[in-house]
């Protein structure tokens, strides 16, 4: 029975191969991929390998996907093994009506059709009027056998050239049309040729079939490249252009990296780097990325050194985070500003790209200055705005331990960087005359009763670590478990004192915790009894004295500017009590019962 295409490819998708394989064969991990002892033929060492999407005995040869395996194992006929897994899966194998089965037919015709037009192109780059295009490409370094490898060829000049090569393989004008290698008719026109005098790139899908075809242009003219419209065989959004080469080249063990552009990917492939794949002349979609993660992990998305390329960079970085995880994530390469892949190996041959990729970083490293390039933090509201689009980028990573990681290593990040250029410090024209801040001495003891709050209570690290990080403490005890504190992240049911004190022991920071809590006179807020609001109000006393006065009046700035824009009762709030904070703060007075709210941070 013909099933519809795609069901098979989902039903794949949908059966965990070491689940499968391990109810027959003990498995164990081996790198991103497992091993065991093969199934189908006795041995003592294993040879037998399971891939995400298929495995292969290296000892007797066997090979497949969960279908054949299931095939294989039970002696099920075809339909047998699919009804079976698709049980498990919880899906329906379909029941093609008459109308469906003619379209099944009609898409094995169309890939039939493709096949017969890639051998008209690349009969034509053979002939003399193709002979500009074979220069080109041996102009750009590829061999032949690269040449005939890719299926590279030329599309005729002539209106109906196509149709006229293929007239010998009973190919109907319906089916070039359906395919997109005709345009449909218009008026009392006949259809004519989609491609014309261009270099001819087949398009594959995973497995190897020729599903759209890219053409580029010879000279200056416009558009340089042109695809294949939609068709049934093609969807562009999931088409990834070498992606059969490259899930081989995966299989060996090969980087798999994402680039721009066709030549850039054939360069890549001649060079020796038979992972490469490049999406079909738009910005990489949710689907891609799903194929990319089919054959790694860990792809690599290679981008160009200047503006764009950043641009471009952190477009693909932000979407990707909603789909990362634990077990998949991105690297991200960046080439010399001017340089593409195919140039770089032009000048620097092989080794010149893998200096490129050995400098690939995580997403996890790269993602703090792609979302902040160019961004200025010097003010309050800066700093705000540039906070905010952190944290709002590792809020949509759905796995929450992760979220909560790239959290936490993006604002380390953050006040490692504005830590040093003593945040909120008004200009000269703006910095109000008062008496100097109190002695070294005083604020050393401000810093270690505050931080003996949050050792006793860290309960509330998660309210005010973005005000903890703001602050200047002194160099030191104090400055050491300020950036313990805000690096620090406990299992949520053990967020408690005991947890910390423990960590910081590991950290080798017992000594620096004993400081902050063998002080004496410590105030009830660091007492172990206190009361939730007790402890509140203790750190943010401490908090504003150690703020000071200039950053305060920026505080109090932008919470106005935000009250102004937004008319936000929470934004009046913070700024009745800013005011207030500063007046006590002038007059010497105890800013305890102000504090509350007060240094909402900025």
């Amino acid at each position: 029975m013909a099933l519809p295409p795609g069901f098979l490819d989902e039903l794949r998708a949908r059966t965990p191969l070491s689940g499968l394989i391990g109810r027959k064969t003990r498995l164990t991990k081996s790198g991103r991929n497992w091993k065991g002892c093969c199934p189908f033929h006795g041995e003592k060492t294993p040879s037998f390998y399971v891939y995400d999407d298929h495995f292969h005995c290296f000892g007797c040869g066997a090979h497949g996907d969960a279908v054949s395996f299931v095939m294989r194992a039970e002696g099920a006929q075809f339909m047998e093994a699919v009804e079976r897994l698709a049980g498990e899966a919880g899906l329906d194998v379909p029941k093609l009506a008459p109308q469906e089965a003619e379209r099944a037919r009609r898409t094995r015709d169309l890939h039939a059709v493709m096949e017969a037009a890639m051998e008209a192109f690349q009969r034509r780059l053979k002939l003399p009027e193709g002979r500009a295009a074979l220069d080109y490409l041996r102009r750009r370094g590829l061999t032949e056998e690269t040449i005939q490898g890719f299926g590279l060829g030329w599309a005729g000049a002539g209106r109906g050239t196509l149709q006229a090569d293929l007239k010998h393989e009973a190919v109907e004008t319906a089916q070039l049309i359906e395919a997109g290698l005709l345009k449909p008719s218009e008026g009392d026109e006949a259809p004519r040729d989609f491609f014309f005098n261009r270099v001819m790139f087949p398009i594959r899908d995973r497995r190897g079939r020729v599903i759209a075809f890219g053409g580029r242009i010879l000279g200056d003219g416009q558009p340089k490249y042109i695809n294949s419209p939609e068709t049934p065989l093609c969807r562009k959004r999931y088409a990834l252009y070498g992606l059969d080469r490259a899930r081989e080249g995966a299989f060996r063990g090969a980087a798999v990296v994402a680039v721009e552009g066709y030549m850039d990917v054939i360069a890549l492939h001649q060079a020796g780097f038979t992972g490469a794949v490049a999406p079909l002349g738009t910005a990489l979609t949710e689907d891609q990325l799903q194929e990319l993660w089919r054959l790694s992990p860990e792809p690599v998305l290679c981008f160009d050194g200047d503006a764009a390329g950043a641009r471009a960079a952190a477009r693909v970085a932000e979407a990707a985070l909603p789909l990362i995880s634990a077990e998949r994530s991105l690297k991200l390469a960046t080439l010399p500003a001017g340089e593409d892949p195919d140039t770089l190996i032009g000048k620097g041959g092989k080794a010149a790209f893998q200096t490129v990729l050995d400098g690939a970083r995580p997403l996890s490293e790269a993602l703090y200055g792609l979302l902040l390039e160019g961004q200025a933090i010097a003010s309050p509201e800066q700093r705000a705005a540039a906070r905010n689009r952190l944290i709002a980028a590792a809020a949509t990573i759905k796995d929450r331990a992760l979220a909560g990681e790239y959290r936490a290593a993006l604002l380390d990040r953050f006040f490692a960087a504005t830590r040093g250029r003593q945040p909120g410090r008004a200009s000269p024209a703006r910095q109000i005359a008062r008496p100097a801040l109190a002695g070294a001495a005083i604020r050393s003891a401000q810093a270690r009763i505050l931080l003996a709050i949050l050792l006793r209570h860290p309960w509330l690290l998660p309210q005010i670590e973005e005000a903890l990080g703001l602050l200047e403490l002194p160099e030191g005890p104090a400055l050491l478990l300020q950036s313990a504190l805000l690096s620090w992240r406990s299992d949520e049911t053990r967020l408690d004192s005991q947890a910390l004190l423990s960590h910081l022991a590991s950290e080798g920071l017992s000594e620096a915790a004993a400081w902050a809590l063998g002080a004496e006179a410590l105030p009830q807020a660091a007492r172990p009894d206190a009361l939730p609001r007790e402890v509140e109000e203790g750190f943010w006393h401490f908090f504003l004295r150690l703020r000071g006065e200039a950053a305060l009046l920026e505080d109090q700035k932008a919470a106005a500017e935000s009250f102004a824009a937004t008319n936000d009762p929470a934004a009046q709030q913070r700024l009745i009590r800013l005011t207030e904070a500063l007046g006590a703060l002038r007059r010497g007075e105890d800013a305890a019962d102000l504090a509350e709210g007060a240094a909402a941070t900025p």
